[in-house]
């Protein structure tokens, strides 16, 4: 496991040079072997320092609305479905392409953009491009050039099951494409809920297609994934059970499918990945397989991260819903300190989740509070593990305001006075916290609500300290009752909102320089 850490001691700001001269003249004359500096690096620490300056501002340039769903990802904005790309370099998003329109049947369901690895040999020219993959409404897998929109290669998945949902196993070596799942009895496949169809995708090859079956798995099975290796699968009681999908993939697969080569299949012969032989279901089961790990769990809710591994769950009792747990895969220990429970009152409740900086930290995000812990190994002690605080983020807010109050949201008196909610909409309340990977910070989003409008802005946090070092205003409105997602990306602030009735919006400010300092 020791691998899959990142050494935070080359990339912590806590001992780098604050001077941007120095940091300018480091990238001109290249690396220092024992600072561990490349000139990337390099790059981000001045682009940080610039973009906390005080004359740094952030101005909204462009603005876009949609009748379906935008997404954002490395740089490029989407719309229509994953139809029309929009590039976010330079000073205001540049529409890359646009591809034609198609029927309701052939649209893009579920897309990602796969980048290309350095310095591995590939057997064509066309594997070396950018290229988005995505699933269309009529079961076929295409890769798209992310630059120019051109299809480089599709393949027929088969129409025994609607595939709907693209995600990484492995992020940018092997991906997941997941079907519906079956409400209705088959006669064909009574009992199967989910199809896993697995490629690997440099270049895109077929790893095979694995089947989730009640007869296998359990009548009680209500979801399923596959991520970093591992097949999870959730059960209605509450409960999660971990399996290893290169195992079962290993000892289960019934016969080898190669993309493009003939193959016969229950009779039928056809070639793999063509219309209308697709691809079989090549992984079948007929026992459950070993059980990795297994965990009680409320709604299912179970992460792992950490190193040595732990994983957090709440614990499988209603009364529970709201507590955290934090325990060790080892041996199910619970670490010291590693019950979460802030009792916050509010309409939404609270989440926690490993910090994604593979820093081993937790955060555990509140609408007044954005807690960062950390796991810390002890000796001689009768726990293994500690959790402890790193820094907390508290929200602003008047401590002379009187969180009991004697009106309803109408006006009408009340004699019998209540408690005000922690998300209350006429106080600052945290939204969404986002982490910025090349440029070490936290992304904040506060909402207030003024009179008729809720007005948010952006606070970036160093993410080693959580000192605050940048606020930035959004020019429109944030309705709390919409729904949103943040982007930050070194210069650019994206903001996506989606407003009832299939309305879209995406906001998009640029970091601006200018000469007052103050």
């Amino acid at each position: 496991m020791a691998p899959l850490r990142t050494c935070r001691a080359s990339i912590s700001r806590a001992g780098t040079v604050k001077n941007v001269c120095i940091l300018a003249s480091r990238r001109c004359i290249g690396s220092f072997p024992k600072a561990s500096y490349t000139n990337h690096r390099i790059n981000m620490d001045i682009l940080r320092k610039i973009l906390c300056q005080k004359n740094t501002k952030f101005k909204k340039v462009w603005s876009k609305h949609s009748r379906a769903a935008i997404n954002y990802v490395n740089g490029r904005i989407y719309f229509a479905n994953f139809g029309c790309c929009y590039s976010s370099i330079g000073n205001k998003p540049k529409q890359l392409y646009e591809m034609p329109r198609c029927v309701k049947s052939e649209k893009i369901e579920d897309a990602m953009l796969c980048e290309c690895p350095l310095g591995e040999p590939l057997p064509q020219s066309s594997d070396y491009t950018s290229s988005l993959i995505a699933i269309t409404a009529h079961n076929w897998l295409l890769r798209i050039a992310a630059d120019t929109g051109e299809t480089l290669q599709q393949v027929y998945l088969g129409s025994y099951r609607k595939f709907r949902y693209i995600a990484w196993d492995i992020p940018q070596q092997t991906l997941v494409i997941k079907s519906v799942q079956k409400n209705c009895i088959s006669e064909n496949q009574p009992n199967v809920m989910f199809y896993f169809a697995v490629f690997n995708v440099f270049p895109l090859s077929l790893v095979g297609v694995l089947e989730i079956d009640k007869k296998v798995f359990g009548l009680n099975v209500t979801d399923a994934m596959i991520a970093d290796g591992i097949l999870v699968v959730m059960h209605s009681p509450g409960l999660v059970r971990l399996y290893s999908f290169e195992q079962i993939a290993k000892e289960c697969m019934q016969q080898k499918c190669v993309i493009g080569e003939t193959c016969s299949w229950r009779g039928e012969t056809g070639t793999v990945g063509d219309f209308p032989f697709g691809i079989p279901c090549n992984i079948t089961l007929t026992e459950r397989p070993p059980i990795l790990f297994e965990v009680p769990c409320l709604e299912n809710a179970f992460q792992v991260g950490g190193y040595p591994w732990h994983y957090i769950v709440t614990p499988n009792k209603k009364k529970e819903k709201g507590t955290y747990h934090i325990l060790s895969m080892d041996d199910h220990s619970l670490a010291k300190n590693g019950i979460r429970d802030m009792k916050a009152c509010a309409l939404e409740p609270d989440v926690i989740h490993f910090h994604p900086d593979s820093s081993e930290r937790i955060i555990h995000f509140e609408p007044n509070q954005i807690s960062v812990l950390r796991l810390k190994e002890l000796h001689d002690d009768a726990y293994k593990y500690e959790v402890t605080e790193d820094f907390i983020i508290f929200a602003t807010r008047d401590p002379q305001v009187d969180n009991q109050v004697t009106f309803t949201a109408s006006g009408r008196m009340v004699k019998k006075r209540y408690n005000k909610l922690d998300d209350d909409p006429d106080q600052e309340t945290f939204k969404t916290v986002v982490y910025e990977d090349e440029l070490e910070l936290l992304i904040v989003v506060a909402v207030t609500q003024t009179d008729i409008e809720g007005k948010a802005h952006v606070d970036l946090h160093c993410n080693e300290t959580g000192k605050i070092l940048k606020k930035i205003t959004l020019e429109e409105s944030w309705d709390v009752t919409h729904s949103h997602a943040l982007v930050f990306d070194r210069d650019t602030l994206i903001h996506i909102e989606e407003r009832p009735n299939h309305n879209f919006s995406c906001y998009v400010y640029k970091m601006q320089c200018s000469s007052d300092d103050s």
